[in-house]
């Protein structure tokens, strides 16, 4: 007992620290690249065509994973513990930052940092506000205007047949490409990757991880926009 004490002790030490909160976000950060990555693959099967039976290979993709059942609950609570604890270290370390500078720079010299360094604080909240418009929209289906349960196909056609909402998701997934680009790369940064050598590298890395995910997502409506998904 006075063990397990003592390693709950040393860890909420080491997550109360500048070190400890940038590890949580860099590792819960690699967490959400991965399942980005994962659910954009499962989404482009809405571009196959047809299967043996006639049936969307999304919507088969899609009764294959509500048929794991506990494990895919499993995996929701994981994701959405990993998504709390990052958002609650970015503002841990926000507060530590401004407590440490309260006056702010009398000029700000913004050469070294990029856009998306710069807006970071204010693209996570609103990817935060996308991804539960998402959840509303092509998971529950409370916004939607006409959803039908276990018809994926059918709901991101007719999803994104409303411009707003297809518009919505554009500017949604520009924002996360900027975050993301520079997530990756802050991520290496706080797992102690940092080397003039494999700078550059990582930087090319980072912007083709983001560019990947912006217009793999940003291919879904636009193409059912432009009719050539129907």
């Amino acid at each position: 007992m006075a063990t397990t004490t003592v390693s709950l002790q040393r860890t909420a030490r080491f997550y109360d620290s500048t070190i400890g909160k940038k590890a949580v976000m860099a590792i819960t950060g690699l967490m959400l690249f991965g399942f980005v990555l994962i659910h954009l693959l499962g989404n482009l099967q809405l571009f196959l065509p047809l299967d043996a039976s006639g049936r969307y290979p999304i919507d088969i993709y899609a009764e294959k994973l509500q048929h794991l059942g506990g494990l895919l609950w499993i995996a929701r609570g994981i994701l959405l513990g990993a998504v709390i604890l990052h958002i609650w270290s970015s503002i841990s370390l926000a507060r530590t930052q401004m407590k440490a500078r309260p006056t702010g720079y009398s000029k700000k010299d913004n050469a070294h940092s990029s856009y998306a360094s710069r807006t970071m604080w204010i693209s996570g909240p609103i990817i935060a506000c996308f991804l539960i418009y998402h959840l509303l929209h092509f998971t529950g289906g409370q916004v939607h205007p006409d959803f039908q349960p276990g018809n994926v196909y059918h709901n991101v056609v007719r999803g994104f047949q409303q411009w707003p909402a297809a518009l919505f998701y554009i500017v949604g997934m520009l924002l996360l490409g900027g975050h993301l680009e520079h997530g990756f790369w802050s991520l290496f940064q706080s797992l102690g990757v940092s080397h003039p050598r494999y700078t550059p590298i990582l930087k090319m890395g980072a912007k083709a991880f983001a560019t990947l995910i912006v217009v793999g997502n940003i291919s879904m409506p636009v193409s059912v926009l432009l009719g050539i998904v129907k």
